[in-house]
């Protein structure tokens, strides 16, 4: 077995145990101060949000073989068509161009720009190609996202509600929160481009940190069933447990979803550039390094700090802490009899250790012999009138001579 299956064994029986549960603090600090980044970086900063949500147009071309453009030189040359100053130019690959306008006032100023463009990369106007999309269709995408964004979060408390129990489907809401503000700040920090795409691949990863939180919360649920019944453990305690036996599988499970992801964004990046293949792969990538956290290090330690709130669960740890304490104590005083025993000579020990071996001894001798019929008495026949029988186990007296034995042979006794 791998090394990797032999921890993932370990973690599973309880050999080995990461203390996620009682270090939510931690989480909770490290996960508040990233969300604080997260919040001001969209206050301050905000989203950049492509044409298809607040309109505009957008010019992609690809300059003639030889030619080389510079963002400042396709800048300029926009400005000098009657381009704003606003219009974002940016690199798609290793040669292609994209220049996005806000909504233009003509369809003559889109054919100057498109025109300007085409002589500057040297090619015809037909290879600069233009999309416009108006301002109210993408408010209108921007509704409807919004709108899916909070019907699949309604849907999903009221299917854990369900399934598990409120306080589960709360943790789990928290966890989903958690990493929507994360994904949406780490896009305003950064500055990449909210487009379609970007939305359908943020409700793609809520569904994947909800589905890896579905399966810790299952396993949470069956050891924590008999504890009330046998009150042995805290229900943090069995939570943690849970969470380590689905830990490899929740790794595994990021790990080999990651990596086709990765695939896409380096491709997209690095061949493509911008696009929507772009788009959705940098979501995925972002939204499930965030999801695999808060599954971890945020649901459950939700979960348990709401489920230690029930008063059955209150009294349950206050009787584990007080056995612990007597347990404690008594461990002590054992340490402290076995202190005073130690400064015995050795002489003394050595003859406590010869008795106790000696008394050992006599007593298995007498369990063989008290379990084995004993021995009759030679010269008796068996079942004598004049004998009885001897009781198991007891040692057989020699039988006292009578008077006329005992005296010398050849005198009498004087009357």
């Amino acid at each position: 077995m791998s090394r990797l299956g032999n921890i993932g064994g370990r973690l599973y029986r309880g050999e080995v145990s990461f203390d996620f549960v009682g270090r939510q603090k931690l989480w909770y600090t490290i996960s508040g101060v990233i969300l604080v980044i997260a919040v001001a970086a969209l206050l301050i900063r905000g989203l950049a949000f492509s044409i298809d949500f607040k309109g505009g147009d957008l010019y992609q071309f690809k300059p003639a073989a030889g030619v080389t453009l510079t963002q400042p030189k396709v800048t300029s040359t926009v400005v000098a068509a009657g381009g704003p100053n606003t219009s974002i130019v940016q690199q798609v690959g290793p040669r292609g161009w994209s220049v996005r306008t806000p909504v233009l006032s003509s369809t003559a100023q889109q054919y100057k720009i498109q025109n300007a463009l085409s002589a500057e990369g040297k090619i015809s106007p037909s290879q600069v190609s233009l999309q416009s999309v108006g301002p109210s269709w993408g408010s209108q995408i921007l509704g409807k996202a919004l709108e899916a964004l909070i019907a699949f979060l309604i849907v999903i408390v009221l299917y854990l509600s369900i399934a598990f129990e409120w306080r589960m489907a709360t943790a789990a809401f928290v966890a989903l929160v958690h990493d929507i503000v994360l994904t949406v700040g780490i896009y305003a920090l950064l500055g990449f481009q909210v487009s379609p795409a970007s939305v359908i691949g943020l409700l793609t990863i809520l569904g994947y940190s909800l589905y890896d939180t579905v399966v810790v919360f299952d396993k949470v649920r069956e050891n924590t069933a008999p504890l009330l019944a046998t009150r042995r453990t805290t229900y943090s305690a069995s939570a943690n447990l849970a969470l380590n036996q689905t830990l490899v599988r929740s790794i595994n499970t990021s790990l080999i979803a990651l990596l086709p992801v990765v695939s896409i964004l380096a491709v997209s990046v690095f061949l493509l550039g911008n696009g929507e293949l772009k788009d959705l792969s940098l979501v995925l990538f972002v939204g499930m390094l965030s999801g695999t956290y808060s599954s971890i290090c945020i649901a459950t330690p939700v979960l348990a700090d709401l489920k230690e709130r029930q008063p059955e669960y209150r009294q349950l740890r206050k009787q584990i802490a007080q056995r612990a304490s007597s347990v404690k104590r008594q461990a002590k005083v054992a340490v402290g009899g076995a202190g005073s025993a130690s400064v015995l000579p050795a002489e003394a020990e050595a003859d406590a250790a010869a008795v106790t071996e000696a008394q050992a001894a006599a007593d298995q001798a007498g369990d063989v012999v008290g379990s084995q019929p004993a021995p009759v008495a030679a010269g008796r026949p068996s079942g004598s009138a004049s004998g009885s029988r001897p009781v198991s186990g007891s040692r057989q007296q020699p039988r006292r001579p009578s008077a006329s034995q005992r005296r010398p042979s050849g005198k009498k006794k004087r009357r």
